[in-house]
């Protein structure tokens, strides 16, 4: 078992070393961050000394060292842009995002594990057919569609809801959280529906096929023959067989919504690191978007060990059959 675990763990790292190669590799060519800080009218001795400043005019593999080793002490340099710290930039809004990843995830995973099961169990009835009409919403519309017309009914027309930023927040050390006010909670319903609408129908509708599926086993039918209840049938023998795929899935798509938080924040104006990411952009401010990629890197990194640890834990088949890969 801990060999598996530590296996998992150098793979982890391995796939990160990658993740800050690409990430510096493509940044370094999508512009010269020197044009947009001191503009065509500067002169050669000028962006000469900003390029030293920045540390662009030494070799390439020079300044990937540089750039892993201060990645390592979460050093990501100073934005071209303010010349703030990128951490501190970064934590800032970290909160933000992840806050709206966590209750889209939650909404996300429990709506669709739920609607899954139950249209599997009840799949003849007006119900089960409606919620999967309803849920080609989710797949059909683009994102940025869905939160425009989320806004212009809940908080346009029927004005329950604000259409856009974070509402108040209450700051716990460096952490700002905004689920301790009113304003706070009521601002995360519309982009929290938005952000997982998506993949609450992907994890629905496998929820609902690998229930499907696993209701026609034989062993399924066994137990029915001695006389166990269709509750127990169902959520002692069935849905914890139907897990495993599933929670492949909703780990992948947790570090998605992290990964595409960017259109939602932008459509509701969320103060998160995907809008800082956007604006990053626009600047050419490489260190901010460097650190943008290597952070949802890591986000997949750590959910991608998480899951296969779950894996062990729900199936001891898969731990059994790596343990006698192994020997």
């Amino acid at each position: 078992m801990i060999l598996i675990v530590l296996r998992r763990l150098i793979q982890s790292i391995v796939v990160l070393f990658l993740v800050a190669l690409i990430s510096f590799l493509i940044f370094r060519f999508v512009g010269n961050p020197v044009d947009n800080l001191l503009g065509q009218e500067a002169t050669v001795q000028q962006r000469a000394d900003l390029e030293a400043a920045l540390g662009l005019n030494q070799p390439i593999y020079e300044q990937y060292v540089n750039f892993v080793w201060n990645a390592l002490r979460f050093d990501f340099g100073n934005s071209y842009r303010g010349a703030l710290p990128v951490a501190e930039l970064i934590s800032s809004r970290l909160p933000a995002t992840l806050e709206l990843a966590f209750v889209s995830a939650l909404f996300a995973v429990f709506v669709g594990v739920t609607t899954g099961v139950y249209t599997a169990i009840r799949r003849n009835s007006f119900l089960s057919k409606l919620i999967l009409s309803v849920s080609l919403i989710g797949v059909s519309l683009p994102t940025f569609l869905i939160g425009v017309l989320l806004i212009w009914i809940f908080a346009v027309e029927l004005r329950w809801l604000p259409s856009f930023g974070r509402g108040e927040v209450i700051q716990i050390g460096w952490w700002s959280t905004g689920f301790l006010t009113v304003s706070g909670l009521k601002s995360l319903i519309l982009p929290g529906i938005t952000l997982g609408l998506y993949q609450l129908t992907l994890i629905m509708r496998l929820t609902r096929s690998e229930m499907l599926e696993v209701l026609n086993q034989d062993y399924i039918r066994f137990v029915r023959a001695l006389g166990l209840s269709d509750r127990k049938v169902h959520f002692n023998h069935a849905l914890p067989n139907t897990l495993v795929p599933v929670i492949t899935i909703a780990g992948l798509q947790l570090g998605s919504i992290v990964a595409f938080a960017i259109i939602t924040e932008t459509v509701f104006q969320w103060p998160g690191v995907g809008l800082l990411f956007i604006n990053s952009v626009y600047f050419v401010d490489i260190p901010v978007m460097s650190a943008y990629l290597l952070l949802v890197g890591g986000l997949f990194v750590i959910i991608n060990l998480i899951v296969d640890l779950l894996y062990l834990a729900i199936d001891p088949r898969i731990r059994d059959n790596q343990l006698m890969g192994e020997a």
